[in-house]
């Protein structure tokens, strides 16, 4: 799938922007703080239905504005266009629409527009806890197999339920809790099964890119953790059960999956230099792109957000040789340093276009002196 066009009004600090891009490379070049993240951001939403950032879709209304809307305008390998709108009222339900026929259901929409973005956030996957590690894993899943997310979609549901129960200063007949139970454990192991499948298949794919980035200088892992793994979880989630009720919500589950980043054989949160965080952060990303792009009938978009910073030369010359190649489809790239982006140009020759951002802002550039 290729962006061709893009229209944004009063989304974050756009008001009117009205972009035509390359159908290969397309490079935002500006200082901190001048909306090139923002222009990335509105791409992700048209894939995801809502912000990489910010949750709360009506914070994400330019200021004192009351509205915002963001259309793509796509064209399918076979040649087809499709319409992508979102538009988001103060005190209002945000509209979704594709080829201006409103989604019934946002998860429908989910796989789509596969799309993979690199960015400073990610750093949290590495420093955070465990459940930004758990939404990497849902993030791609979601996106080519809808079982996994219907799945997780009823889990979470039941999860609520039975957090619920948990609280009630009540007594709960255990029937009640059984129903939420098995309803959590059905959903709970499919949900497993996949992330296992995933991890498994997706661990050789993220050490190839980490190992072409780094030039063989270390060796990386991934190892998933559930309990899940080898038992019940409904019998699990019983004998978790008198616990739970004295905490007030759910200790065990799918929910508390853990994914170990590991640098050799130890947590790279605490081996890892500032460069090998990145790198291993890049290869993630870079390796999600490339499994979705298996997996899928289209290949996905890729955004790279200021992704040089606190990489030395020789691994940022291996990320723009894996850029410039044909693996990757439509790239939109985000920095502050002009020498990176020229550096680029140079390497995927003419299909290319430049932007400069400046306050909001976004104009197109002319050819570039490579």
């Amino acid at each position: 799938m290729i962006l061709k066009r893009i229209s944004i009004l009063n989304y974050k600090n756009l008001e009117e922007v009205e972009l035509h891009f390359s159908e290969k490379l397309n490079c935002f070049f500006g200082q901190n703080g001048m909306g090139k993240t923002n222009l990335l951001d509105a791409v992700y939403f048209l894939s995801f239905c809502k912000s990489a950032g910010n949750p709360i879709d009506s914070q994400n209304i330019r200021h004192e504005q009351d509205f915002f809307v963001i259309q793509g305008f796509y064209e399918a390998a076979d040649g087809s266009p499709e319409e992508i709108y979102c538009g988001m009222k103060r005190r209002a339900k945000k509209q979704f629409k594709r080829n201006k026929k409103e989604y019934g259901r946002l998860s429908d929409h989910i796989g789509f527009l596969p799309l993979v973005m690199v960015s400073p956030a990610d750093s949290e996957l590495i420093a955070g806890g465990s459940d930004e590690r758990r939404r990497l894993m849902d993030v791609v899943i979601s996106q080519y197999d809808k079982e996994y997310l219907d799945a997780l979609i009823r889990y979470n549901k039941a999860l609520a339920q039975r957090n619920t129960l948990l609280k009630s200063d009540q007594p709960v007949e255990e029937e009640l809790f059984l129903v939420w139970e098995e309803m959590m454990a059905q959903s709970g192991e499919v949900v497993f099964r996949k992330r296992e499948a995933f991890i498994n298949e997706f661990i050789p794919i993220f050490q190839s890119f980490y190992s072409f980035i780094s030039q063989d200088k270390e060796r990386v892992g991934l190892s998933y953790e559930s309990h899940a793994g080898g038992t019940s979880l409904l019998e699990v989630l019983k004998e978790s059960r008198v616990r739970d009720r004295i905490m007030g919500y759910s200790l065990r589950g799918v929910h508390k999956d853990e994914l170990n980043m590991l640098l050799g054989d130890f947590p790279i949160k605490r081996e890892g230099s500032q460069g090998q965080n990145k790198t291993y952060l890049v290869a993630l990303k870079l390796a999600q792109f490339d499994f979705l792009k298996r997996t899928g009938s289209t290949v996905p978009l890729l955004l790279l957000d200021d992704i040089f910073d606190k990489l030395d030369a020789s691994r940022v010359e291996q990320i723009v040789k894996l850029v410039a190649g044909d693996r990757f489809g439509q790239i939109f790239i985000t920095d502050t340093n002009r020498e990176h982006l020229d550096r680029i140009l140079q390497s995927v020759g003419s299909d290319y276009k430049m932007f400069r951002v400046e306050q909001g802002d976004i104009s197109e550039m002319g050819e570039t002196a490579v």
